[in-house]
């Protein structure tokens, strides 16, 4: 139980797929303009690695060991992502146009977020039983999901901010996207285990 609890704020925090891998940076950096479109694709990009790291642990312990068809990995893992996002998308145009439209283009990118692929990739190089690998599938969401919001609040705050106008736009984003990551950076004093 102590290793989940270990693998749930190590991914959440510590080694964030974001801030501390690089990996999902499109996604964070196009869609943190706005909160309610960090909350839609924070639970979207949660649910799809939860997903994805579960059902690629699966297909890579049931089927490519078992067969010794282990150099299929990456294309069996993009297949499951692609496979996910679609039933994603599917689902919020159906339910939510409004979050779909908002979502824009960023949605059908989750197919190619490399923070995802990642997940699935880092879960089988870590040798992750079932268990760990979901949470460490769910953990990696939320981690991406916190920060989305974070970011997201920050710019929705510095909209208003008289910030020179050489810093507008994107170069205040990147900084700000930086000084997050060295915060973040903070927390791997937290846990001398992991």
């Amino acid at each position: 139980m102590t290793e989940l609890l270990l693998i749930f704020i190590s991914t959440l925090l510590i080694n964030n797929f974001v801030l501390s891998y690089f990996l999902g940076i499109c996604p964070f950096l196009g869609v943190s303009g706005k909160i309610e479109s960090a909350i839609g694709m924070g639970l979207a990009v949660t649910f799809v690695m939860t997903l994805a790291t579960s059902i690629s642990w699966l297909i890579y312990h049931l089927i490519l060991v078992k067969f010794n068809l282990l150099f299929l990995q990456y294309v069996i893992f993009i297949l499951v992502i692609a496979s996910l996002v679609q039933m994603v998308e599917m689902f919020i145009r159906k339910f939510s146009s409004g979050l779909y439209q908002a979502l824009g283009i960023y949605l059908p990118l989750i197919t190619t977020n490399c923070a995802i692929l990642g997940a699935a990739l880092f879960m089988v190089s870590r040798n992750y039983s079932f268990l760990e690998s979901v949470v460490f599938g769910f953990s990696g969401g939320l981690g991406f999901s916190l920060v989305l919001l974070v970011m997201a609040g920050i710019r929705q705050e510095l909209e208003d901010a008289d910030v020179p106008r050489v810093f507008k736009g994107v170069p205040l984003t990147l900084i700000t996207a930086g000084l997050l990551a060295l915060i973040f950076m903070g927390f791997s004093g937290l846990f001398s285990s992991i």
